[in-house]
Formats: structure tokens, sequence, C-alpha cells
């Protein structure tokens, strides 16, 4: 018989009682041993805490709640990952539900290799909400561009991948210089692949998101993406010795073109991804002219 593969399924929360709630109860449709795998909630200084959320899913998931004082996404990962005892890692966040598969497909990739970092594919669950529909197709963009080799990828979004414990912790887990959930993901992938770790892409580890947001919102998120692509550059031109790489003309052309592939809302689409664009240089240049990059 083949040895199990384990898993430690990590999740930071703060302050989404009703998402972590949908969250928690996708994990029981898991098809998945119950003993093969268990679940880390790093409630992240939450107000009332995520206790009496947590409490009715301990006899039906083998379930852990641990809790901090707010210290952002990347610290509440790694924290989860010290309370983590399986092999691998499993991130996702507060606002996803897994597709009963989830596990299954991460595993079959861990037997093929056990020392890559595989990381799955990200569907929009508000299909009526605009700024999170143009979000997923700048997700989508993103995915195309940087994974169009699967066995050599380059970017996974934090909310669906996965790790051997023993490679996360060797790889210094996420940088906690980036406080919000901007740029933390991009940066620990970049450093992984700088470390020679393999990541793979397994768009069948499916999950469904459902991040709700109005224009502001919308606003604030891509703000604060390039403030933590500030941050990004820093610490990947510290370890490249100043090399400062920026994407082509080509890779913003196609995003738009992408928009208006989709035909249903295109020009809406475009325009707020023309927002989008606008708001990560604007968090950019906030971050590298009013703020120390450890600031970001």
């Amino acid at each position: 018989m083949r040895d199990p593969i384990t898993f430690s399924i990590v999740i930071p929360t703060h302050n989404r009682a009703d998402r972590l709630r949908r969250c928690l109860d996708s994990l029981t449709g898991l098809d998945y041993p119950k003993d093969q795998f268990e679940v880390v909630v790093v409630d992240d200084g939450s107000a009332p805490s995520m206790h009496d959320v947590v409490k009715p899913f301990h006899d039906r998931l083998n379930l852990t709640l641990v809790q901090q004082s707010q210290s952002g996404p990347a610290a509440a990962r790694n924290r989860g990952v010290s309370h983590a005892s399986n092999r691998y890692i499993a991130f996702t966040d507060d606002d996803c539900e897994l597709d009963q598969n989830w596990l299954n497909h991460f595993a079959d990739g861990f037997r093929e290799r056990p020392d890559a970092v595989l990381g799955g594919y990200t569907i929009n669950a508000l299909k009526d909400n605009s700024p999170a529909a143009a979000s997923q197709l700048l997700i989508d963009h993103i995915y195309q561009y940087f994974n169009r080799e699967p066995n050599d990828a380059r970017f996974f979004t934090s909310n669906n991948l996965a790790i051997s414990r023993e490679g996360f912790l060797g790889s210094g887990g996420f940088d906690t210089q980036f406080p919000l959930a901007a740029g933390e993901d991009r940066e620990i992938c970049d450093r992984w692949r700088y470390q020679g770790l393999k990541l793979i892409y397994i768009p069948s580890a499916t999950i469904l998101h459902s991040h709700e947001m109005t224009l502001k919102k919308f606003f604030k998120q891509h703000f604060n993406y390039g403030q933590g692509a500030f941050q990004f550059h820093h610490l990947r031109n510290v370890r490249d010795s100043g090399r400062h790489r920026v994407e082509p003309l080509s890779f913003y052309f196609d995003m738009f073109r992408l928009a208006f592939d989709k035909k249903q809302n295109a020009l809406k689409m475009a325009s707020l991804l023309f927002v989008s664009q606008f708001a990560n240089a604007a968090g950019y240049f906030y971050a590298k002219f009013l703020r120390k990059p450890s600031e970001v």
C-alpha cells in the first residue's frame, strides 16, 4: 500500500464569521479520508473571536483554533503551520469553498512530485458582482501568463496552494513584512523558485471564491496590491542584486483583450481593469515615495 498523503489545511481569518462558517462547511464535504487531514484556523484578532463559529465543527472535523492579536494574513499562515502536524500544508482563505476532490488532486500531484509546490484554480462565485468578476478576469489573465507551462509555473494565489511542511519551513515561510493581503503570495512564489523549488499548476484543484466588493473596496484592494508590488520588487532587487524586471506592454494589451473576448459586459470589465491598474500604480508610487519598504 502507498503511504497516505496527509494534509494540514491552514485558514487565516479576520472578522468574517459567515464566510468562515461556509468555508468550514465545505471542508466537511471533502472526499478524502477524515483521518488524513486536519484543519488549523488562525483567528487573526477577530472581534468577537471565532470560537463560537468553529465550535459546531469540532465533531465533524479534526479542527484546531489558534488565536492571535491582529498581525496580518502572512503572519497568520505562518502561525498556522507552526501548529500543523501533517506532512503537507494546504492553504486556503475564509471566503473560499472547496471542491470535494480538492485534496485528492493535490495528493495525486504530491505522489508524482513530493518536493514541488502545487497550485490550483480559483473560480469566482459572485458572477453578478462586477468588481469581483473583474478581479477574477485579472487573475485568469495572470495565471494564463505566468503558468502557461503547468510544470514550470511561476505564480499561485495564497488561497489555493499546497507544499510540504518541511519545504515551507525550510523556505522561511511567508514574509511578514507584508501586513496586508497584497503581494505576500507573489513574493513567496518568486522566492521558492529562486530557492530551486518547482511550482506545478493543477487546474483541477478548484475552489470557489466569494469576495464581494463595491467599487470603493475594489479600488482599495488594488491600491494595496500596488503597495505590495513595491515591497515585492524591493525584496526581489535585494535577492537578485538590483535587477528590476517589469512585464512587457503585451501583458497589459492581452489583459484588456481578454475583457473583450469575454463579450458579456466587455466595456464594464475593461473599465474596471483600467481602474485596477490605475489603483495599482497609485499604490506603488505611494509606497515608493511616502513609505519605507518595511512599512508597506
